[in-house]
């Protein structure tokens, strides 16, 4: 399969190359190539498209304008156009995204590393990555995407890549801005900015909040929506812009309060079929509570224009309890939720208490509090040092962190019954009883990338090292003032250099090809011996102009000789977060990206066109046994579950001065729910889907915007997944209006 990738990829090149020669100019660095030198914002990975697209790997920037096109609150909605990019969604909205680069696990995004400002985000990227916390990407300013070869200075997680996501910037002059909508099912937004800079000071204000009542219904028709509000303030000083030394100090403050009425309960195949956007009774009660607060200092010092060091000190603070149904007792036989909904017939009786069909016994519905504290703290150092020679640039980056994370678990189970499909508590359940202890990591985390460019080739060899102390304090069930006197302890250390190497080569102006191979990593758990996942990444591609036609095309391999399994309850575990070996599996695919301006020599109207397509194939190369709900019984040659082989976007755009019209349509392949090969059974098949949506901009004056949006134009019924327990809609049709007003 590499081979074959390589030849094909190879191919292409050389007949672009052909295509290209006759205008093909050799230059040296100019004022356009040096943009690829200027030492930019200290948080972002790349700042602009021009770098993105002259990386020696796979990389893609979501530019301010592209947010903007359409004012997505729904991250899945926003990356559907990148190539690369899968996921599933959950609840429509986008509150807790399951996202994969290259065939990782999209469980809860928690095999990529998520960044915000160039700081790890994730509740507790180490010790519990899944992020049951997601920035909002309805306050970004951008948004980056990184893939394949020479990922050394992201971790811990290099096998797919990582997103970055860039939150509004303090402007360099007095600006402001307020965006609203409303729309169906009473979903709203508000967004209201504002910032300046002085000679020495500057600073940004923002509040953001995003609710709706939600598209699913309750017997008692109650909320199954949510509302988020968050407010986010930068402040920054600096020396004067002549001073010999510059440097400069910003602080960030960010807070974060969801309440969402969401469930871990979807729907059996039958009452899809009938009623898709139906909750059952039993899930009334069901309901996430959350808070955030970052702190985050950056400290930047330019020793000279060409020297830069770069520090951030950071504090995250996430606290949740999704309280939630969790398991149905009928005549003493307990039974979990998934396997309820998964199996009506089986368990006839437990489900006709979850529809709320009977009246039950006092405690037959358990629902359970999944009361949660996070804590990720650290400070992370960058030293960046560029020079130039006759006809070369080099850069060297350096990179520190020391990092601190842990999740508290103190959870509970109170016990219900359902009579007359209303709920009432029955009993309190020992507090500490479903979950109480501590999981811990402690990580040192260095790097080092040398780039060098010497004509028309870029090398950029690195290395990355991790050491992680990973710990669980386990009180056990009968301790909830934590004396010790049930303490299990265990401790997994892990020491690991995770080399990478990546190149690109311009052929002209309109033609070069790019590639790699790099290590992949990702941590284990804290059971004594588990071992990290790892494997070796390989990367293949070519970006070309020809005309208005601007693309890449990327081929990669990736060769996993370990890969882990977690057990989440989001994917139908028994929610213990204990990872599991997989062995060997590869994950191959290929990826295209294509941009055309159809209406190049218009100058009244632009009409630009892109197209994303990705195929991915995955096969596990060993057999083994999973938890039933996780992955099933795994045989060599399956495919991995959560995985479409095959995804395309396109975007169509109409702008005037005056006004804009955009329509995406994203096609996603149909996926299995659960490891195996050839036709995908019902009971573990998310069938394929096709969703067009809409926007439309226009401009009174310079100032102010009427805008429109249109989610699922054609109105389709479609399923997105079945875990955590049942069949999940996709979004309904979904119309609003709103205004932007900018200063």
């Amino acid at each position: 399969m590499k081979v074959k990738l390589a030849l094909s990829l190879l191919g292409l090149v050389t007949l672009l190359k052909l295509q290209a020669q006759e205008n093909q100019t050799k230059s040296q660095l100019d004022s356009i190539q040096k943009l690829d030198e200027v030492i930019l914002n200290a948080n972002t990975i790349f700042g602009n498209k021009y770098i993105a697209r002259h990386r020696t790997g796979s990389a893609y920037y979501v530019s301010p304008e592209e947010l903007k096109k359409f004012n997505y609150t729904d991250i899945n909605r926003v990356l559907r156009s990148i190539p690369g990019v899968t996921f599933y969604e959950e609840d429509g909205f986008g509150l807790r995204p399951n996202i994969s680069l290259r065939g990782t696990s999209p469980q809860r995004s928690a095999k990529i590393s998520l960044m915000e400002d160039g700081v790890l985000i994730a509740p507790a990227p180490y010790s519990a990555p899944a992020a049951y916390y997601f920035p909002s990407v309805g306050r970004m300013q951008a948004v980056e995407i990184l893939k394949g070869s020479s990922q050394v200075q992201f971790g811990p997680f290099t096998t797919g890549g990582a997103i970055n996501m860039i939150s509004a910037q303090i402007p360099n002059k007095l600006k402001g801005e307020v965006r609203a909508s409303y729309g169906a099912f009473d979903t709203q937004q508000i967004l209201a900015r504002i910032g300046d800079s002085k000679q020495n000071f500057g600073y940004m204000v923002e509040y953001l909040n995003f609710g709706s009542n939600g598209f699913k219904n309750l017997p008692d028709n109650s909320n199954t929506g949510f509302d988020i509000n968050e407010v986010t303030a930068k402040f920054k000083i600096n020396t004067n812009p002549n001073a010999k030394l510059k440097q400069a100090f910003e602080t960030k403050f960010h807070y974060y309060d969801e309440r969402s009425n969401e469930t871990y309960i979807g729907l059996t195949e039958e009452d899809f079929e009938t009623s898709p956007y139906r909750r059952y009774a039993s899930s009334q009660d069901d309901k996430m509570t959350a808070e955030q607060i970052q702190l985050m200092l950056t400290h930047t010092i330019d020793f000279t224009k060409n020297f830069r060091i770069t520090t951030n000190g950071y504090y995250n603070k996430f606290s949740r309890n999704w309280f939630k149904l969790d398991d149905v007792v009928f005549n003493g036989d307990k039974q979990r939720i998934a396997d309820v909904v998964g199996n009506p017939s089986q368990f006839e009786d437990h489900m006709a208490i979850v529809r709320g069909d009977v009246d039950s016994a006092p405690d037959a519905l358990l629902l359970k509090a999944n009361n949660r504290v996070y804590y990720s703290k650290g400070i992370q150092t960058k030293l960046d040092y560029h020079w130039y020679g006759e006809n070369t640039f080099h850069d060297i980056e350096i990179g520190l962190r020391y990092h601190y994370d842990e999740e508290d678990r103190f959870q509970w189970e109170d016990g219900y019954s359902i009579i007359n499909q209303e709920m009432s508590r029955t009993s309190l359940g020992p507090r500490g009883a479903q979950g109480n202890r501590i999981s811990s990591a402690t990580a040192f985390a260095t790097y080092a990338m040398y780039k060098l460019k010497f004509n028309d080739l870029t090398l950029t060899p690195g290395v990355r090292y991790e050491n992680i102390v990973l710990q669980r304090e386990n009180f056990g069930s009968d301790d909830p003032n934590r004396t010790g006197s049930e303490l299990a302890f265990r401790e997994n250390k892990v020491d690991i250099f995770i080399p990478g190497i990546g190149f690109n080569y311009a052929f002209s102006n309109d033609v070069a090809v790019f590639g790699g191979v790099h290590k992949g990593f990702s941590p284990p758990g804290s059971e004594e011996g588990e071992k990290p996942e790892e494997s070796i990444n390989y990367e293949l591609g070519t970006r070309f102009t020809i005309g208005q036609l601007r693309g890449e095309v990327v081929g990669f391999y990736n060769d996993y000789s370990n890969l882990l399994g977690s057990d989440l309850a989001a994917t139908g575990g028994t929610g213990s977060l204990d990872q599991f070996n997989a062995g060997e599996v590869a994950v191959s695919g290929l990826e295209l990206l294509l941009n055309y301006e159809l209406l190049p020599n218009n100058s009244k109207f632009k009409m630009p066109v892109s197209f994303g397509y990705t195929f991915t194939n995955t096969e596990f190369l060993n057999s083994f046994g999973s938890n039933e709900g996780v992955w099933g019984e795994v045989n060599e040659g399956d495919q991995l579950p959560y995985i479409p082989t095959h995804q395309f976007n396109a975007i169509i755009s109409l702008e005037h001065f005056k006004y804009e019209l955009n329509l995406s349509g994203r096609y996603n392949g149909e996926f299995r729910t659960l490891a195996g090969s050839g036709d995908i059974p019902n009971n573990a098949l998310v069938a394929s889907n096709f969703i067009i949506d809409f926007s439309a901009k226009y401009h009174f004056s310079k100032n102010l915007s009427l805008t429109a949006n249109i989610i699922n134009m054609l109105d389709e019924v479609y399923a997105v997944s079945r875990v955590p327990a049942g069949l999940r809609p996709g979004h309904p049709f979904g119309a609003n209006l709103g205004f932007e007003f900018r200063f």
